[in-house]
């Protein structure tokens, strides 16, 4: 077989199945997963199995990262990609994972001055448009801790990736045909505006402030309420609520 048919036959290589053992440990200690429906934890298996194969996890400043720790978060971020399958996996190849929170050092240029200033942000993840998914570990860990109380980073961070699919992030993700384009730009953005209001205003909200940051950290914040906290969300903004549910499916807090 010469080289370039044995990059085709690597590439056309079937993904490996995840080990039945570690599958089972998995499932106890993800509760996100485990109030899945029987059909919708098949086919994350699959779809986890998928994430595996195709990312490559680095494990930056002394993370111990075994194979549960790889799963629980190729499961995480398998659950916003129940509906689009493994296409929501394109475009990005690396999962760095660091042991806590990171610094993450950024520029900023004024361009009436043509001033640059430097600032470090402390961050828990972050998802770069073609580039890695960044994950605290320490945080991952929280989220298995506390499944229901509207957050989890990985779920933040893939909802980002999704956002990625079609360009830089805006909160507008590539959406499915039975979903009209218009109707989720309008109903995201009073949502975001609505929020924004409260949050100048020095009200206290539902929805966490940093939501108001952008519309795509609006997205992917209330992606995380979608999964782990949807009542809140439907009372705090029912369309959006609505609005996700038809995009991610059920949330698997509906059956915990």
């Amino acid at each position: 077989m010469g080289v370039f048919q044995s990059l085709i036959a690597r590439f056309r290589a079937p993904v490996p199945p995840i080990d039945d053992t570690l599958w089972r440990q998995a499932v106890a200690r993800v509760p996100l997963v485990r109030a899945l429906d029987a059909p919708r934890a098949h086919y994350l298996r699959q779809l986890a199995a998928t994430f595996l194969h195709t990312k490559r996890f680095q494990a930056l400043g002394g993370t111990e990262l075994d194979d549960f720790w790889r799963l629980a978060i190729a499961m995480q971020a398998s659950l916003p990609a129940l509906p689009r399958g493994p296409r929501a996996f394109k475009g990005w190849t690396n999962v760095l994972v660091y042991p806590g929170e990171f610094n993450v050092r950024r520029s900023h240029y004024d361009a009436p001055t043509g001033v640059v200033t430097d600032s470090d942000d402390t961050l828990i993840g972050e998802a770069w448009d073609r580039g890695p998914m960044v994950l605290s570990l320490a945080d991952v860990a929280l989220d298995l801790e506390a499944p229901w109380d509207g957050f989890n980073v990985v779920v933040h961070e893939m909802a980002h990736k999704l956002d990625m699919l079609s360009g830089p992030a805006n909160g507008v993700p590539p959406l499915p045909p039975s979903m009209n384009r218009r109707q989720w730009i309008d109903t995201m953005q009073r949502g975001f505006d609505r929020l924004s209001k409260a949050v100048d205003r020095g009200r206290r909200t539902a929805i966490d402030p940093y939501a108001s940051e952008a519309p795509e950290e609006y997205f992917a914040v209330t992606s995380e309420l979608h999964f782990s906290q949807p009542a809140l969300l439907r009372e705090a903004e029912p369309d959006v609520a609505a609005l996700l549910e038809a995009f991610y499916g059920p949330s698997p807090a509906s059956h915990s």
